[in-house]
């Protein structure tokens, strides 16, 4: 791994958990300015929205500076930037955080798209979207493997729901 970095950050895609973004700039000059970064080869290939855009998500206003957009564009910005270069895996660090449900639903529509020819790590707190985008599901607790598996065998082994028991107290008369 440490011989071949070149070939390890051609392949590897991240968005992290916080938008590491400019203000000042475009969406379009953010995805020239991290595809050069990425993948210089790419740019020669064919216009822009051929190669760095429509395969990955369509952004609303290229030409918008980044610091007027939603949240939630932001993080499609952030993630489409993630997938730059034909990167084969992709690292998502909670990319549905603070967004709006409708930019939530997005962002999966995003990642169930692009599973198909990219490994995706994904972090979430959320187990719905973990349920919903993930072939395979591992649980962390404080640093360690606490249990691994498909949806449907995680639900299997460990149930699923609240099991919630209540007790009554007779209290004496006063």
């Amino acid at each position: 791994m440490q011989t071949n970095l070149d070939d390890i950050r051609k392949d590897l895609g991240v968005c992290m958990q916080y938008d590491v973004l400019f203000d000042h700039m475009t969406t379009k000059e953010h995805l020239l300015l991290y595809g050069q970064i990425k993948a210089p080869h790419w740019l020669n290939l064919g216009p822009m929205d051929r190669v760095l855009i429509r395969p990955r998500l369509a952004i609303q206003g290229l030409t918008n500076r980044v610091g007027t957009l939603s949240g939630g564009m932001k993080r499609k910005l952030s993630i489409s930037i993630a997938f730059i270069g034909g990167s084969h895996l992709v690292v998502l660090d909670e990319p549905t955080t603070g967004v709006d449900p409708c930019s939530r639903r997005s962002i999966w529509d995003i990642v169930i798209q692009n599973k198909k020819r990219h490994t995706i790590i994904m972090s979430t707190h959320h187990l719905d979207e973990a349920e919903m985008l993930s072939d395979r599901i591992a649980f962390l607790e404080r640093g360690g493997l606490k249990c691994c598996g498909s949806p449907f065998y995680l639900k299997d082994k460990l149930g699923q729901g609240y099991k919630l028991t209540l007790t009554k107290k007779v209290l004496s008369d006063f």
